[in-house]
């Protein structure tokens, strides 16, 4: 069977659960907070908004950690992410967001 990033990450979330995986502006995130920040927000996912596998979701947002605890949420609800660039507008987003084909948009309050 073939091996995901997601399956990649949960190997080193349980084997070097407090080795840092992300530097952001003056912050460390280790395995295990994101582990857990994608926990809460996949839980958050399913329950309130009702994301199940097989959904696409159009995800808009700024690169910062929300951007990836993001994207293994919806890993592991079986989602596929539609990566929209923060910086497009208009025309080539509602393109964008045409082509994605998603079900639901996910943004951050200044997008």
């Amino acid at each position: 069977p073939a091996v995901t990033l997601l399956d990649v990450f949960r190997q080193h979330a349980r084997g070097r659960p407090r080795r840092a995986l992300l530097r952001f502006q003056g912050d460390t995130y280790t395995f295990e907070d994101m582990e857990r920040a994608s926990n809460r927000a996949a839980w958050a996912f399913s329950r309130r908004l009702g994301l199940r596998g097989g959904r696409t979701v159009a995800v808009l947002l700024p690169n910062e950690p929300a951007y990836v605890w993001t994207w293994l949420a919806l890993a592991k609800l079986g989602c596929t992410m539609a990566c929209l660039n923060c910086n497009v507008r208009g025309r080539a987003l509602r393109h964008a967001l045409e082509a994605a084909h998603a079900t639901l948009m996910l943004a951050s309050p200044g997008e």
